[in-house]
């Protein structure tokens, strides 16, 4: 397997996360217009006071997607530079990037909050099994 396949799961994540941030602006560009607001009137803390979940929901989603898929690029270019990517990292990786993108759907829609969170968990195993399995490999060798 080529080094370079982990990149598939990096660049899906960064795909993910380009979505979330432009539909992010678009709920509040749309929310700033209809309600009248000057932008010029609004610090960031005021912004969130004023927005319904339907708005706030893609920034507070896009805030999310900065934690844990932090430690998966990191993970991902630490296996990249060791060469240690194989088939079971990029599944897992691709696990990671399926479960982030439901959630990131069920956060920026219907936030069902109970779903969402088995969704986040879910996808946070992932890399944690990534994580878990790339320690064992250091620590054997």
């Amino acid at each position: 397997m080529p080094q370079t396949a982990i990149f598939g799961p990096v660049f899906g994540m960064l795909l993910l996360t380009f979505v979330v941030w432009s539909f992010m602006y678009y709920k509040r560009i749309g929310f700033i217009q209809a309600q009248s607001i000057e932008p010029d009137d609004l610090s960031p803390g005021r912004l969130a006071e004023l927005s319904p979940p339907d708005v706030s929901n893609p920034s507070d989603n896009l805030k999310n997607l900065f934690e844990i898929p932090v430690l998966f690029y990191a993970l991902a270019l630490t296996l990249f530079v060791t060469e240690q990517v194989d088939g079971i990292y990029v599944a897992a990786g691709w696990v990671f990037v399926a479960l982030r993108t439901i959630h990131s759907a069920v956060h920026c829609t219907v936030n069902i909050v109970m779903l969402r969170f088995t969704i986040y968990l879910l996808s946070t195993i992932a890399v944690w099994f990534i994580a878990g399995r790339a320690a064992l490999a250091y620590l054997a060798g």
